[in-house]
C-alpha cells in the first residue's frame, strides 16, 4: 500500500512537470497515456517508481515540430550492401558434382545473375568438389586466400532411405557457417536440402525459382557490405 501511495504521489509530480513542457493540446492526448501506463504497471506489479527520475529525462517536446528531441538529435546510420556495385568484386563458387543435374542449373542461375549485376566473368572462379560434404573445407581455404569478396556454396542433398541425408545436410550447413566465421569472408549457403528430385528441380529453375540466382544476389550484397562499409 505504501508503495502504491509513493507511486501515486510521484506520478502526480510528473503530471505537473510534463504540463510545464507540453502545450495543453498535447498534454491532453499524450502524457495521460504515459501516466496511465506507469500507474497500471506500478499497481499491478507493486513496483515503486523512483522519484529521482523526472519527466525531462524521459520526454522533451519540440512545440514547433511536435516531435521528441531524441528524434531530432540522434543520427542512426544504416549500413546496407548494394546490388548496383558489383563491378570490381571477386567471387568464388564452390559447386558439388553430386546431383549434378541439379547443381549445374543452380550454377547457371548464379552466373547469369552475376552477369546481370555487372560482375565480370574474369572475376568469378568456379571450383568443383565431389559432394556437399566437401564444400565447407574448400570454401574456408578460398576465403583465407584473400582473393575473394564472397564465396558461394552450391550443392543439392536429397533425402534417401537412410540417415545419411541428415548427416550431410547438417554438416554442410554448419560447415559453411564455420568457413565464413573463420575466414572472415562471407560464405553464402546455397545447398538445397530436399525431400526428392522433383522438389530440388523446382528450386533449380522450376516453379520455385532458382536458388542459385538467389545465392548470387546474397553474395553480391554481402560482398558490397564488407567492401564498402565493413572493410578493416
Amino acid at each position: 500500500m505504501a508503495s502504491f501511495t509513493l507511486t501515486k504521489t510521484f506520478l502526480s509530480q510528473q503530471q505537473h512537470q510534463i504540463s510545464r513542457i507540453l502545450p495543453s493540446s498535447n498534454h491532453e492526448q499524450f502524457p495521460k497515456r504515459i501516466i496511465s501506463f506507469s500507474a497500471s504497471i506500478s499497481t499491478h506489479y507493486g513496483i515503486s517508481v523512483s522519484p529521482k527520475h523526472n519527466a525531462n529525462q524521459f520526454l522533451t517536446f519540440d512545440r514547433q515540430k511536435g516531435r521528441s528531441a531524441f528524434a531530432q538529435t540522434s543520427v542512426v546510420r544504416h549500413l546496407v550492401g548494394s546490388l548496383t556495385k558489383g563491378e570490381g568484386l571477386r567471387f568464388a563458387i564452390v559447386v558439388a558434382r553430386f546431383n549434378e543435374v541439379v547443381t549445374k542449373l543452380l550454377l547457371e542461375g548464379a552466373l547469369e545473375t552475376f552477369k546481370r549485376y555487372s560482375v565480370r566473368e574474369e572475376d568469378v572462379d568456379v571450383v568443383w568438389v565431389p559432394g556437399s560434404f566437401e564444400i565447407p573445407l574448400v570454401a574456408e581455404r578460398l576465403g583465407k586466400l584473400g582473393k575473394y569478396h564472397s564465396i558461394l556454396c552450391i550443392g543439392a542433398v536429397i533425402r534417401g532411405d537412410t540417415s545419411h541425408y541428415d548427416a550431410v545436410a547438417n554438416s554442410a550447413a554448419s560447415g559453411v557457417l564455420s568457413a565464413g566465421l573463420s575466414s572472415g569472408v562471407p560464405c553464402v549457403f546455397g545447398v538445397l536440402t530436399c525431400e526428392d528430385m522433383d522438389q530440388a528441380l523446382n528450386r533449380a529453375g522450376g516453379k520455385a525459382g532458382n536458388k542459385g540466382a538467389e545465392t548470387a544476389l546474397t553474395a553480391i550484397e554481402m560482398a558490397s557490405l564488407f567492401e564498402h562499409h565493413l572493410k578493416q
